[in-house]
C-alpha cells in the first residue's frame, strides 16, 4: 500500500479547500455533495451528534451558516488511492482559542466523499 501518493494527496488537498470555501460561504449544496450521501456518514461538531447525511443535511440547513475562521496546520495522509485523512487546526474570528476538525475521506465513483467528521474547540464542554 502506498502511503501519502503525492497526486492523491494533492487531490484530496483540493477536495478539502473545496469544503472550506463552501463552509465559510455557506454553500449548504456543494457541503451536502462533499459528504457520503448515505445512513453510515458521521458528523460529531462543537455542539451536535449526527448519524446519517439526513441528519447532517438538515442540521446545516437549519444552521444560518458557520462561525468564520481561519485555519492553522493541515495534516493529510493518504493510505492507498482510495482513502484519507484530514486533520486541521482552525481559530474562530475574535478568539484565541483553537479547534480541531477531523474528516475522513473516501473516493468514490464520483469523487472524493467525507464518511466522518469531528470538530471540537479547545476548552469547549460542549
Amino acid at each position: 500500500m502506498m502511503i501519502n501518493d503525492p497526486d492523491t494527496v494533492a487531490e484530496v488537498e483540493q477536495a478539502f479547500y473545496e469544503y472550506e470555501r463552501a463552509l465559510m460561504s455557506d454553500d449548504v449544496p456543494a457541503m451536502d455533495a462533499l459528504f457520503h450521501d448515505a445512513p453510515t456518514t458521521v458528523r460529531y461538531g462543537v455542539g451536535e451528534v449526527l448519524y446519517g447525511a439526513d441528519e447532517i443535511r438538515e442540521f446545516r440547513r437549519g444552521r444560518g451558516g458557520s462561525p468564520q475562521r481561519r485555519l492553522g496546520r493541515l495534516a493529510i495522509a493518504t493510505y492507498g488511492p482510495d482513502l484519507a485523512t484530514a486533520n486541521v487546526e482552525f481559530f474562530r474570528d475574535g478568539s484565541d482559542r483553537r479547534g480541531r476538525q477531523s474528516q475522513t475521506w473516501v473516493r468514490f465513483p464520483d469523487g472524493w466523499k467525507v464518511v466522518s467528521a469531528h470538530v471540537s474547540i479547545e476548552g469547549s464542554s460542549s
